[in-house]
């Protein structure tokens, strides 16, 4: 399980990399808009719950502090909420990065908010749902996102 929850980061990281160091790269853009992106994490993190679902799921369902702090004191439900924490940051992270460039928000602005989304995952969600709220969008329709003619 440590191997696992000390490589697990390396699926992650190009994604981040490429959404914060390097965001107006042409091929940035065009990775990080496919949904595949978040596919890795997700798939570890299911491969990881499904041997465990019978002792995972009664604490997800009538969740209690005590079989919580059970759940996550372990070293497997340590390493699941951690895969767990990178597949949905990312994803969140994806949106916010996508939505800026839509809203045409300086790159130099949102590479430290996009940090933040990266290591405190909802604290940067929030800030950038405050920056978004006076953000009009300003480059896409709509159409062009799901018909790929950008």
């Amino acid at each position: 399980m440590d191997t696992v929850f000390r490589t697990s980061t390396f699926l992650v990281l190009p994604f981040w990399a490429l959404m914060i160091l390097l965001p107006r790269w042409r091929w940035t853009e065009r990775i990080v808009r496919s949904p595949l992106v978040s596919v890795a994490p997700a798939a570890l993190y299911a491969a990881l719950v499904w041997p465990r679902v019978g002792e995972i799921w009664p604490a997800v369902t009538h969740p209690t502090l005590s079989a919580i702090a059970a759940l996550l004191g372990s070293p497997a439900g340590a390493t699941i909420a951690w895969v767990h924490f990178l597949a949905f940051d990312l994803f969140v992270g994806r949106w916010i990065y996508l939505d800026s460039r839509d809203r045409q928000v300086s790159a130099w602005f949102m590479a430290p908010l996009l940090f933040l989304t990266l290591m405190l995952g909802p604290a940067g969600f929030l800030l950038y749902l405050a920056v978004r709220s006076v953000s009009p969008v300003a480059r896409v329709e709509k159409k062009e996102l799901f018909h790929g003619t950008r």
